[in-house]
């Protein structure tokens, strides 16, 4: 279904906001080509309902993986908070367990220790990424 050879990581977004985490794992990990998928058709995603995005976010890493990518990484939030953990848990299994895909959140949150110097944080999103209570969890 999809080609069996390490390639680019992908990169997926609802729009053009992922290009600033792109732009940092670049700079971070230089050694690596990289393909960028941005959904402006159907932007935002961040009032949409969780089955939609799940579809549109599962629809993106098809077509990542299908361009060669073994690695995909949600720079969106919305996607990150509602479709990640489905993906992961539902689709890769039968898609091909060796590929992966990460979401921003819990490396956010890991950060946040670093970040917070009084160890108060303030989070800011669409209604769908804090409805969904994943900063909350992750945080916990």
């Amino acid at each position: 279904m999809f080609p069996s050879s390490p390639g680019p990581i992908g990169v997926f977004d609802s729009g053009y906001g992922g290009l600033t985490i792109l732009k940092e794992i670049r700079e971070t990990l230089p050694e690596y080509d990289y393909v960028y998928l941005g959904d402006n058709a159907r932007t935002p995603y961040g009032t949409r309902s969780f089955d939609v995005v799940y579809e549109f976010t599962r629809e993106a890493v098809e077509a990542l993986f299908s361009r060669g990518c073994h690695l995909v990484i949600l720079a969106c939030n919305t996607a990150s908070a509602k479709a990640l953990r489905s993906i992961q848990q539902k689709d890769l299994p039968g898609w091909d367990s060796s590929r992966r895909v990460l979401g921003v959140i819990v490396p956010t949150v890991e950060a946040l220790g670093s970040i917070s110097k009084n160890g108060n944080i303030g989070i800011l999103g669409t209604p769908g990424t804090v409805s969904s209570g994943t900063y909350d969890i992750e945080i916990a």
